[in-house]
């Protein structure tokens, strides 16, 4: 029978994030890849960044080192309860990621001569060719020299690139925001008219590729305000508690006429949890959640009908009806 913990307690170690939980037990696990996003040595794919943790091999994320502890080395509550609080906490050496106050500097990639591994990349995504053309005429895109890593741009309302996120064009699986980015003026394509409307994606790629469902429907994809939120929303631990994000709030606030917010996000629990969650904290808009009819997400469903990839890789995930036909079915 399990040793039974005491809420407090519970809440006591879940004060401690993952990357806390490292530096303090065991620093040399962790892998820097940027300036302050680590992974691991034992688990390559777990991505450590802005206070949150995301294992992209089995789309698990969370906050805290409970959480870790749980859901990849599989210990029990109690067991991950007990490995947190082995040492005082009272001891531990917080790692902040963020100096409030200070303006942050972005450290902009440097750009290669060409473009071509990125449009050869995102053509084999199938995202439209004229889609990434037209970004990269805009300065959203661009290849990034030496790793001939695709980057997403972000600018600020004075045109002051703000963000700058990097994203692998060959079989490593590299995800990260260069230093110094602020997600708060994450990768987005505004529309050219007034539109109330904003659809949120997870990730640059998905927001590309819906812009692509809506050019093969025949729709400009020009007359939409599609926003990406550069990586997994992490809801709160009391998911009616949970802010709204940054790129989000910075939109909302500075756009006061949008009424309605689509949100396509992930068919996995993350993208569930997220939609969930974003649902409730934004419940003045008129929400609608239209994820990818089928597969993984937008960039999945968009690949299967490009016949890029077979049902049978995509048909993991359920299946999800879009609830509201006065949005575009993809």
């Amino acid at each position: 029978m399990s040793e039974f913990i005491p809420k407090e307690i519970v809440k006591q170690a879940k004060q401690i994030d993952l990357l806390t939980y490292f530096m303090n037990n065991n620093p040399s696990e962790l892998v820097k890849k940027g300036a302050s996003t680590y992974s691991l040595k034992s688990h390559d794919s777990v991505i450590i960044s802005n206070g949150l943790w995301h294992r992209f091999s089995t789309n698990e994320a969370g906050k805290t080192a409970v959480d870790y502890l749980m859901k990849v080395e599989k210990m029990t509550l109690q067991e991950a309860v007990k490995n947190v609080l082995n040492k005082d906490i009272s001891t531990y050496k917080v790692h902040k990621t963020e100096i409030n106050n200070v303006p942050r500097k972005i450290t902009i990639p440097e750009k290669a001569s060409t473009n071509k591994e990125v449009i050869d990349y995102l053509k084999n995504r199938g995202i439209d060719e004229d889609i990434i053309l037209d970004c990269i005429n805009k300065k959203l895109i661009y290849q990034e020299n030496k790793t001939n890593n695709v980057v997403f741009v972000g600018y600020d309302y004075e045109h002051n690139i703000k963000y700058a996120g990097c994203r692998s064009t060959n079989e490593k699986r590299i995800m990260r925001d260069a230093k110094g980015s602020s997600k708060e003026f994450s990768f987005r394509l505004l529309s050219k008219i007034k539109n109330n409307t904003l659809h949120i994606f997870e990730s640059s790629i998905d927001l590309l590729s819906y812009a692509t469902l809506l050019k093969l429907k025949g729709y400009d994809y020009q007359n939409q305000n599609l926003l990406a939120l550069a990586g997994v929303y992490q809801p709160g631990d009391n998911i009616e508690q949970s802010k709204v994000p940054i790129a989000v709030k910075n939109f909302l606030e500075r756009n006061t006429y949008i009424e309605n917010i689509v949100l396509h996000f992930d068919n996995d629990r993350a993208g569930r949890n997220a939609t969930k969650a974003l649902i409730i904290a934004l419940n003045r808009y008129n929400i609608y959640d239209i994820p990818a009819p089928y597969g993984k997400d937008i960039n999945d469903y968009l690949c299967y009908k490009l016949g890029l990839k077979k049902r049978q890789e995509i048909e993991q995930y359920k299946t999800n009806k879009v609830r509201n036909k006065e949005y575009i079915q993809v």
